[in-house]
């Protein structure tokens, strides 16, 4: 039995996802907000960066996120963000299906990562990744344009938002582009924990 798409994003408190300029990406609001995940037990070792680590509810939100995925999918922006930021053991350990113009062969990082670039749209790399999950699920891991054209192509069965106490003022919103009239999102669980609120909703058509 195929498995669910779903994705999972840490959002500031003001609708934004990531700094507007791929300059900024790493910068100092983007680590702001991505703060919560760095001391984790479940972080650390993804990343091999040593032993130890926090835990707790944000481990375990984190790791089961993990957990569940066995393929992901990402567009072309977030790549090329993350080709220049991942280290060489890139963090997926699954196979990633990128959805690009640019035709290039497949990419194969050690530790399970193998970069698969698709050409012919959201909806083939979709295919690929489920038949490459089996019955584990397909994350669409981002970037927010990404994730629009999957919501608003009705191919996202739920999503998970982890609000951090963060502003941005100006970036890229998570939801700007997405068809309000063609989705009813309806809540499954809110985890509130010392440092940010995970939200998670099933999507279903209107």
């Amino acid at each position: 039995m195929a498995g669910k798409v779903f994705f999972s994003v840490t959002m500031s408190l003001d609708g934004f996802m990531a700094p507007e300029s791929l300059d900024d990406l790493m910068g100092p609001k983007w680590m702001e907000l991505q703060a919560w995940v760095f001391p984790l037990r479940w972080f650390r070792e993804n990343l091999k960066l040593g032993e130890g680590g926090e835990e707790g509810l944000d481990n375990d939100i984190a790791r089961a996120t993990y957990e569940r995925t066995g393929a992901s999918v990402m567009g072309k922006r977030m790549f090329d963000a993350g080709e220049l930021a991942w280290p060489e053991e890139a963090p997926f350990h699954t196979p990633v299906f990128v959805v690009t113009h640019t035709r290039r062969d497949p990419w194969e990082r050690p530790g399970g990562t193998t970069f698969h670039f698709v050409n012919d749209g959201i909806s083939s790399a979709l295919d690929q990744a489920r038949e490459a999950a089996g019955d584990r699920d397909v994350r669409i891991a981002g970037g927010a344009e990404t994730i629009q054209e999957y919501l608003d192509g009705g191919l996202v069965d739920e999503f998970s938002v982890t609000l951090a106490p963060v502003l941005f003022g100006t970036g890229i919103r998570l939801f700007d582009r997405v068809d309000p009239d063609r989705l009813a999102l309806e809540q499954a669980r809110a985890d509130i924990s010392s440092r940010v609120t995970h939200l998670t909703y099933t999507v279903g058509k209107r």
